[in-house]
């Protein structure tokens, strides 16, 4: 049977009893009004008028589909897109609401039982962007209500994708260790360790560079690292011996962005992570909570600046790249002496 609805100033008003109870009460649709009343959102109402759970109408004239979504169109911004999420969550038995104009999410899930997560959805276009700075602010105004972060991206066709977003306040399992002092030579894009004992250790421990004959080639943030912690001293190869500043300057040089990178480079090395290359992976870092022995790297860290934005196509084929090698995206956002770890991952609600 269907409820019954009129059209004022842009909302859907359901008087009958019985609609309201079958809407409200049950499906968890509308908002109550005095009077035993409630208002439906256009999105809200377009979704039942698809469904034939209602019918509209206006000035005693009933209203069509096509009337009503031409109607929602003029006033939503991003009406199809908003929608298409709102339906296709709907369907899949999600009691979605419309958030309104007080928060900067799209919908919330109504909570069906006591202690349930509050759930929030942001929805976009694949031609809109990632921007990383609101993104942390949606992160905050969510986690203040003990709630998590859907975002729902909807591509030309209709088809939509989605992420749960989270900031991360991770930890790995990979100790301190103390290691034998020895020399590096600096070789433009690596440096060589030729100290067969300290090698070892250095790889052994926390999976440190990688074999040159008896010995190591560091990356140069590895070098840096070990540099700054007085584990080697670096060199040229005619033997100019490098302070930490000088070894800094001429990375950066052949790297600009080497101080931000080393910044991430070593919060996660205080977190107990052992942090690699993430290049064949389009990332910056790998990062492994235990030693690689015993697991593989669960995290890709891209370093980025706190103004950080990016096509949604561009996130679709970095989330899909680290899901398709068991690994979880993480964007080091870089804010003068802040680092906000903030995580896409792939949803199937």
């Amino acid at each position: 049977m269907q409820a019954s609805g009129e059209l004022i100033d842009n909302k859907i008003i359901v008087k009958k009893s019985k609609d309201v109870g079958r809407l409200y009460t049950k499906s968890h649709f509308g908002k109550s009004l005095p009077g035993n009343k409630i208002e439906l959102d256009l999105i809200e109402s377009v979704f039942l008028l698809s469904e034939s759970k209602i019918r509209i109408f206006h000035n005693k004239n009933e209203l069509g589909f096509q009337d009503l979504v031409k109607i929602a169109a003029l006033q939503i911004p991003d009406f199809e897109i908003k929608y298409l999420i709102f339906k296709d969550l709907r369907n899949r038995g999600h009691p979605i609401k419309p958030c309104g104009g007080k928060e900067h999410s799209t919908f919330y899930k109504f909570r069906q039982k006591k202690g349930e997560k509050q759930c929030f959805i942001s929805a976009f276009s694949e031609r809109d962007f990632l921007d990383l700075e609101n993104t942390k602010k949606l992160i905050n105004e969510v986690t203040k209500k003990n709630g998590e972060l859907w975002f729902g991206i909807v591509d030309e066709e209709g088809d939509i994708t989605y992420y749960d977003v989270t900031l991360l306040d991770f930890r790995g399992d990979i100790g301190m260790n103390v290691f034998p002092k020895g020399e590096g030579v600096l070789l433009k894009n690596r440096t060589l360790l030729f100290d067969k004992k300290l090698s070892e250790n250095l790889l052994e421990k926390e999976f440190f560079g990688k074999p040159f004959g008896d010995g190591l080639q560091l990356s140069l943030v590895e070098a840096l690292y070990l540099s700054e912690k007085g584990v080697i001293e670096v060199q040229t190869a005619n033997g100019k011996k490098l302070t930490v500043n000088g070894l800094k300057k001429i990375i950066h040089k052949l790297q600009p962005d080497i101080e931000t990178r080393f910044f991430v480079f070593k919060d996660l090395k205080k977190r107990g992570f052992i942090v690699k290359t993430g290049f064949k992976f389009g990332a910056h870092f790998r990062a492994y909570t235990k030693h690689i022995d015993e697991a593989h790297a669960e995290y890709l860290i891209h370093v980025v600046d706190k103004g950080f934005k990016s096509t949604w196509a561009e996130m679709s084929r970095a989330v899909r790249l680290a899901h398709s090698v068991n690994k979880e995206i993480v964007f080091a956002r870089v804010d003068d002496d802040i680092i906000d770890y903030i995580k896409l991952g792939r949803l199937r609600p």
